[in-house]
């Protein structure tokens, strides 16, 4: 079994739904443009056009088909997770997109959720999870910063948070946010080519030095892109560890928990990655259906030359574990 374990999918049920419906959600703005549509979240600036591939099943199967890819492990798309919202509004649009997730994936059964929860609040963020956990979701998908633009996932509120994923032993993927507050990032796309990369770094170095990833224990996460800078500045992390004895938690400890998909693009980058963390820790990833995403992710880790162990946990075994994958849902 073949599992892409980085993709996002937004129902075409869940749009339709906020056009006819408007007074849903007071602090959501539903704006048609062209076609299209976008959402603004609490007089903030609306967000990039939901693109149809993210909706477009009879696309997504004919893709996954060529791909040989049997399951698909799917979260919402990041600019649409509603962060900057009240708390309570925040839960209750956490549950709306949930609900229309669970229904739009079953109607492909190679897809397997990720719930969205409102990380602006830790207890609630506590709740939702345990709900989507209760509903069948295979996991979460986190975004970077907890406050929309800002926050880190090391803060105090969301401990509640942590303790109940570390308690359901839930898996978490954890994903960049759109904006990463450097304007030197609006020029050249870089806010896709550079800009997601540092977002996931600096997260999840707050996580490493924090110890969060040894305090709950329960909790397996998944840091997308490969990591981003992680793998390659471990020695840094590791210095900055070292010169300030007994201030922080060791890095590494925490490094070694972490699984990361296979988003790279390049063998010599997966090949170090794997060398790193272990093979055992990969998961393969395409971060479809968007163009900076891999369209031929199995590409790279037969470019690699693992052996037929390491190619196997890779390509499904590790993913089905931890996602709590069933049998081939492609038929």
């Amino acid at each position: 079994m073949i599992v892409d374990s980085h993709a996002h999918f937004v129902p075409a049920a869940m749009l339709e739904t906020l056009r006819a419906e408007r007074r849903l959600f007071p602090n959501v703005a539903v704006l048609a443009e062209g076609g299209g549509t976008r959402l603004g979240f609490a007089g903030q600036a609306p967000t990039r056009p939901v693109a149809p591939k993210l909706s477009d099943l009879a696309a997504r199967q004919a893709w996954l088909a060529k791909e040989r890819i049997d399951r698909q492990v799917v979260g919402g798309w990041l600019d649409l997770f509603g962060y900057e919202l009240p708390p309570e509004e925040g839960a209750d649009w956490c549950r709306f997109a949930n609900e229309h997730l669970l229904k739009g994936a079953a109607a492909l059964p190679a897809l397997a959720p990720l719930a969205t929860v409102p990380l602006q609040k830790g207890e609630l963020a506590a709740r939702v999870l345990e709900e989507a956990i209760g509903q069948g979701f295979h996991g979460a998908m986190i975004g970077t910063q907890p406050k929309g633009v800002g926050g880190g996932l090391d803060d105090r509120d969301l401990d509640p948070f942590w303790e109940a994923a570390s308690s359901l032993k839930a898996t978490l993927f954890l994903h960049p946010m759109f904006a990463c507050g450097d304007d030197r990032l609006s020029d050249y796309d870089l806010v896709n080519a550079v800009g997601r990369l540092t977002d996931t770094t600096v997260a999840v170095a707050r996580l490493l030095f924090s110890g969060h990833l040894e305090r709950y224990p329960g909790v397996t996460l998944i840091v997308s892109h490969g990591g981003a800078a992680l793998p390659y500045a471990l020695g840094r992390l590791k210095r900055n560890f070292a010169i300030h004895p007994g201030k922080y938690a060791d890095p590494v400890a925490g490094f070694r928990r972490l699984y990361f998909d296979t988003v790279l693009f390049e063998a010599r980058a997966l090949r170090f990655l794997a060398d790193t963390a272990g093979a055992d820790k990969l998961v393969l990833g395409s971060d479809h259906p968007f163009p900076i995403g891999d369209s031929e992710p199995l590409r790279v880790v037969e470019e690699c030359g693992f052996g037929a162990a390491e190619r196997s946990a890779i390509l499904g075994e590790t993913a089905g574990r931890i996602f709590h994958l069933g049998g081939c849902g492609c038929g």
